[in-house]
């Protein structure tokens, strides 16, 4: 009788936990499973991997994970890192979380925001013009169109922060609130 050996490289539960956790919250923001598990996996790799060490160790096909790779590159999340005598691609995440956190906004807000913003433009061109539509829609686009260039001009103010001001506003939380003349707030 022939054993077979169980090649797949173990990593300790927390690790485990944690790639699958990525992986879950990865599909909640729009992101497929796995390209959210090898960013996990990338992330907390002590040295960079191969495509077929990923494929290997998260056990999932070879072509997903090449395709997750290339999506992950166009994030700017991972980055390839050359090895020494190996002319093999390795692939390494970006450790620094405040990084991680802005790459991540600014790929959200060309995607979603940016589209959003130039839709709503050309809604409220289309609108201004049409004596159709009537002044109760025409009044509600415009509101849209303002929240989101208020958001737009939000994540251009906060991208503009060095890093350490940024986590000081963002550790101050809802501290900041009595700095601002709302009067009380409950």
């Amino acid at each position: 009788m022939t054993e077979i050996s169980d090649t797949k490289t173990r990593h300790p539960a927390a690790i485990e936990r944690f790639i699958l956790q990525w992986g879950n919250m990865g599909g909640s923001w729009g992101v497929s499973r796995s390209v959210s598990q090898i960013h996990a996996l990338l992330y907390l790799s002590e040295k960079p991997l191969t495509a077929e060490d990923i494929a290997d160790q998260l056990e999932i096909a070879r072509s997903n994970v090449s395709t997750s790779l290339k999506e992950l590159l166009g994030w700017g999340l991972i980055r390839r890192a050359p090895v020494m005598g190996d002319r093999r691609d390795y692939f390494e995440a970006e450790t620094d979380i405040w990084e991680v956190a802005a790459l991540i906004a600014a790929g959200r807000k060309s995607r979603e925001i940016d589209p959003a913003v130039a839709a709503l433009k050309a809604c409220m061109a289309e609108a201004e013009d049409d004596s159709a539509v009537h002044p109760v829609a025409r009044q509600r686009l415009k509101a849209m169109l303002d929240f989101t260039e208020t958001v737009d001009r939000w994540h251009t103010q906060m991208t503009g922060l060095p890093k350490a001001k940024l986590a000081a506003l963002i550790r101050l939380g809802a501290k900041i609130i009595r700095y601002l003349p709302l009067g009380k707030v409950k």
